[in-house]
């Protein structure tokens, strides 16, 4: 506990959340046995793993301790959790992949779990390096406009020739130096700190009125630019990098930051408006999203063609049941890209409806906590900034199992936390460390206060 709470005797909640994060650890490792255990397979390599994954999650815990001891105790815990649930699944789909090569002949393949693992430690390194180094999240509010500049590079960088890379017929990684990375992925993150500083400074001009059109306060025409300009470079990225999932993704991100912003219902009408226009001309003018919006809306119509990743993710998803199959009893191998866009697919296969939804409660609980971190904080930029970041958290996870379920069109997105992928998991770590400077901040006590309280006492 460090000096203010023990002179003034506050709660800092640390072991709370050191017993949570061993019962995170606790879950991974014993996910990981079930499946060794239905499979008959186990290796000294993945205990070593676990091992090292534990003793990352110790060290970030004294990081937490050290440099935000009033932070948030679960925000942590629960992605964590959700991590080590996602190397199981890798880890069970990697021994799918390894029968599969056995049985035709083919060479084994170097298991995937290994490297995410390697890339988890990354993520925990960049996590508590952040908040080392970033003493205030205040701070971040003069890189505004750096950020905004940033963002935009990274977000367009996948076009540049000899560096971009098409995978899946979309063109969002760069290749450089013998490694594939995604920086959309840092871009939602530079762009999050751009629209934070950039409405801190507007909000007060974007919440005025000038006339009521159905009961509805409708802007100035000139206050309308900044969401103008972010719809057109949301339909840049759908159309120039056929990435769905980012223009929609980086588009609600604007629209909620702005209501949140000037708390004005119109501004959410007129961006659900340009967001369903933009979808129709798109619709009309490229065949890549038509085919996205067939295949969501007749999925059978082409069940082993267009429509076969859809139609496997049903089948696994009905497989599952109830209570599922059992970890490694299931058949989620059969599902395309089951460990990256469909792992919660292969997940509701295993783990059944019941275990599905025991893991949307806890990206429901991290995003409730984020959003109390944004209630709580004292300044409008760290208000903006964490109901942003709890954000793109949320509404990833609700475009990624809403595509999966056909709820909408597939996106092509990652679940936080979950999914192989790198980018993805090292911009999560980003995010959760912005996440919990914040929750520190709010929660830690008004010193002010608490010297006066003294002083009375």
């Amino acid at each position: 506990m460090t000096e203010l709470a023990l002179k003034y005797r506050v709660s800092t909640r640390r072991s709370a959340e050191l017993g949570l994060l061993v019962g995170a650890w606790l879950l991974g490792v014993f996910a990981w046995v079930l499946v060794d255990s239905a499979t008959g397979s186990s290796s000294f390599g993945g205990w070593t793993s676990l091992v090292s994954a534990g003793v990352l999650m110790l060290i970030a815990h004294s990081v937490i301790r050290w440099q935000v001891p009033f932070a948030d105790p679960i925000i942590f815990p629960i992605a964590c959790a959700l991590n080590m649930l996602g190397l199981a699944m890798i880890h069970r789909l990697d021994i799918a992949n390894a029968v599969r090569a056995q049985a035709n002949g083919s060479p084994k393949p170097t298991p995937d779990v290994y490297l995410q693992i390697t890339w988890m430690a990354i993520g925990l390194v960049i996590f508590m390096g952040v908040l080392i180094s970033v003493q205030d999240h205040r701070r971040l509010q003069r890189l505004t406009w750096t950020a905004g500049f940033t963002g935009i590079i990274l977000l367009f960088l996948p076009l540049l020739p000899f560096v971009g890379t098409v995978i899946n017929g979309a063109r969002l990684w760069i290749h450089v130096l013998g490694f594939t990375f995604q920086p959309g992925e840092i871009a939602k993150v530079a762009l999050t700190i751009f629209f934070a500083g950039f409405l801190v400074t507007r909000r007060h001009s974007l919440s005025l009125v000038q006339t009521q059109l159905f009961g509805i306060g409708v802007p100035r025409a000139k206050d309308v630019g900044p969401l103008v300009l972010t719809w057109v470079v949301a339909l840049m990225v759908l159309v120039l990098e056929r990435d769905l999932g980012t223009s929609l993704l980086f588009f609600g991100l604007f629209i909620v930051m702005l209501y949140v912003a000037t708390a004005r219902r119109s501004w959410v009408l007129i961006g659900t408006s340009l967001l369903a226009v933009g979808g129709y001309f798109a619709y009309l003018a490229f065949g890549h999203v038509r085919i996205r919006f067939d295949v969501w809306l007749h999925p059978f119509a082409d069940a082993s063609g267009n429509g076969f990743q859809i139609v496997q993710s049903l089948y696994g998803l009905a497989n599952g049941g109830l209570f599922g199959t059992g970890w490694g009893k299931g058949y989620p191998q059969l599902v395309p890209f089951a460990k990256t866009d469909f792992i919660t697919s292969a997940l509701g296969e295993e783990l059944g409806l019941a275990g599905l939804v025991a893991i949307l409660l806890m990206y429901a609980i991290l995003v409730e906590r984020g959003a109390r971190a944004a209630i709580a904080t004292r300044d409008p930029f760290g208000n903006l900034l964490a109901i942003g970041l709890t954000t793109v958290l949320g509404l990833q996870t609700f475009i990624v199992m809403g595509g999966v379920t056909r709820l909408i069109p597939l996106t092509g997105l990652t679940t936080p936390f979950l999914s192989y992928g790198g980018s993805s998991l090292v911009a999560n770590y980003l995010i959760l460390a912005i996440l919990v400077r914040v929750s520190n901040s709010a929660r830690q006590p008004d010193l002010t206060t608490a010297q006066a309280s003294d002083g009375e006492s």
